[in-house]
């Protein structure tokens, strides 16, 4: 599993998105802006994430984008889903008949299922909540200064 730079990108702009939901709706530009990350790019993963149902657009003057439902119940692995299409590691080909069936069929068990088995837990474990949550208690807003 990779997880790309618009992965990641992805992720940060939906934190960034559940962070100032309670400020309306929340325009590309803004999130491009505090984050650093190109207008365009964001253009790109969220018409991903607007068909995996994950965000609303709002058109007009005070328009932007929503969240499609609440954070707690958007899972990590559906936002990685939507950007990466299938996050796990390739299976083995275990039917083949030549002298490495033996061997795909070790590799398959002891190193690609329980990874892809352990991946699917922390992903499907952690939602957007948990995400801004954490990104809430060390930001640098709430940091003081002595």
């Amino acid at each position: 599993m990779k997880l790309s730079k618009k992965g990641r990108y992805g992720l940060v702009a939906l934190i960034d998105l559940a962070s100032h939901a309670n400020e309306g709706c929340v325009t590309l530009v803004s999130i491009a802006d505090r984050n650093g990350i190109s207008l365009k790019y964001l253009e790109q993963v969220f018409a991903s994430f607007k068909r995996a149902g994950i965000v609303r657009s709002i058109k007009g003057p005070q328009g932007g984008y929503t969240l499609a439902k609440p954070e707690k119940d958007l899972k990590v692995s559906e936002i990685v889903a939507a950007i990466e299409g299938d996050y796990h590691l390739e299976d083995e080909n275990v039917y083949d008949t030549s002298t490495y069936q033996n061997s795909a069929i070790v590799l398959q068990d002891l190193i690609i299922s329980p990874v892809n088995k352990a991946v699917d837990e922390i992903l499907e474990s952690l939602s957007l909540e948990d995400l801004r949550g954490a990104y809430d208690k060390g930001s640098p807003e709430d940091m003081y200064y002595i």
